[in-house]
This record gives C-alpha cells, structure tokens and sequence, in this order.
C-alpha cells in the first residue's frame, strides 16, 4: 500500500483553497452570498445617529384669574349717614359671601361711647343683632362695666350667618375699607372688635401688644381700637372670658 507523506496542516490548508479556487467556487451561496477568499473590507467608523429633536410643546396657557368683585361695591356708591347704611345693608346685592338666614341691621344710635364688631349673625338671629347666647354674653359684659346699652352701636362684618367665611377673599375684596366707612359714619368713642379674623381688617396697630390693641383713624379722628376672642369661643371658655375682663380693664384703666 502506498503511503503518503504527512504534509504540515498549512500546506493542506492551502491546498484546499487551491482546490476550491481550480473547481471556480470561492463564494458560500446562502441566502446572502458570502465571498470566502476576497479580504475583509476595512470597517468604516460611523457617527452615531443625531438624537431627533423633541417636537416643540405648546407653552401652557395661564389661567384666567377670576376677576374679585368688591365687597359692598364701589365706594362712591356707599351711603353717607348711618339710617341709610342700615337699609342699604339688608337690600346690597354684594354684599353676600354665601351663608344662610336673613340678613340682619346693625343697631344703636351714632356717637355711642361704645361700638361692638361681632364677625356674624348669631343664626338664631332674625329682627335683631346678636339676640341669642352670644348677645346674652355681650348685655352680661355691658352691665360689668357699666354702660347702658342706648350707648353702644352693635354692628357686624357680614350680614349674615356664614358658615366658613373666606376671610382672606374678603380682604381682597375690600371688607376692611367698608367696615372703616362704617365705622366712621357711627363715629364711636371706642370700638371693641370680637373675632381675630376681624380686627387685622381696621385700624393700625400701634408698637405695643399689636395683636389686641389699635387705633382706626379716619379723617383726622383716632379711635382707640380693642380686640377679642370671637363671642362663641368666648362662651365655651371662662378662662378667654376672664382675659377679655383683665383687657378691658387695663384699656379702660378700671
């Protein structure tokens, strides 16, 4: 038998591409044709995509802020005497800020020694202001210090119950120059304000204990200016009712 001499593992496989080569096949057919003995192209070095720019957004719209109507209206449409304000009160289309029961009239004469500012309405009230227990406290309180009730004016911030008044919305809305201009149509010596929500709306507060004590000036007349708790969390506490005593005594000197 004849042998042949082992060849180095190069030289068969140079001899099977030559084989290849001489039968006229140097391509792989597949379904994509492979060229087996041409030389790898060199790889082209290819920037990356550019990122595709975001599609411009509409800038969102500001919503329209709605326009605050004033309370009371203008003030060159405010009465200018204290019997007109009274019915002007209970007949004022702006003047509401929701709430419910009737509306009620401030009441007293102008010029009092004392005017008394409550927040609201007492919901039991119908004819009169203040004419349930928060007004039981307020004529107990008037007889301890001894002024008769034809001289004091009592008079409300709203005109009638609210359950949750705005307080802020009213500001803005000018409550505070419409209780200055009733104020000064009743013209009071003193002016004793129940409800912290009201007494930041009138007077300036002077250096000492500003958070009780004011004084509204109005048309060259300063009217010294004290503030309580509101007459309902008056009722509930004695502790409160004790303080607004001590207060009142002090302002008054005793």
């Amino acid at each position: 038998m004849d042998q042949r001499s082992s060849l180095p593992a190069a030289d068969d496989f140079a001899a099977a591409l030559d084989w290849w080569r001489d039968a006229g096949v140097d391509h792989d057919f597949a379904d994509d044709a492979t060229e087996w003995l041409a030389e790898p192209e060199p790889e082209i070095a290819t920037a990356p995509a550019a990122p595709k720019p975001a599609p411009d957004r509409p800038e969102p719209k500001a919503e329209p802020q709605e326009e605050i109507r004033p309370f009371g209206g203008e003030s060159s449409g405010w009465p200018t005497d204290l019997a007109a304000f009274r019915s002007w009160w209970l007949e004022e289309p702006s003047l509401d800020a929701g709430g419910t029961g009737p509306r009620v009239a401030p009441r007293g004469d102008a010029k009092p020694a004392l005017m008394i500012l409550a927040a609201e309405p007492e919901q039991v009230d119908n004819d009169t202001l203040l004419s349930g227990p928060q007004g039981r406290l307020v004529d107990s309180f008037l007889r301890a210090a001894g002024i008769a009730p034809e001289k004091v004016y009592i008079a409300s911030a709203l005109p009638r119950p609210v359950p949750v008044p705005d307080w802020e919305n009213l500001r803005a809305a000018g409550i505070g120059k419409l209780l200055e201009h009733h104020a000064h149509l009743a013209d009071p010596q003193r002016i004793l304000v129940f409800g912290r929500n009201i007494l930041p709306l009138i007077g300036h507060a002077p250096a000492q204990d500003s958070a009780v004590l004011r004084e509204f000036n109005h048309e060259g007349r300063c009217v010294p200016v004290m503030g309580s708790r509101g007459l309902a969390d008056l009722l509930r506490s004695a502790a409160g009712r004790e303080r607004l005593w001590q207060r009142w005594l002090d302002w008054t000197d005793g």
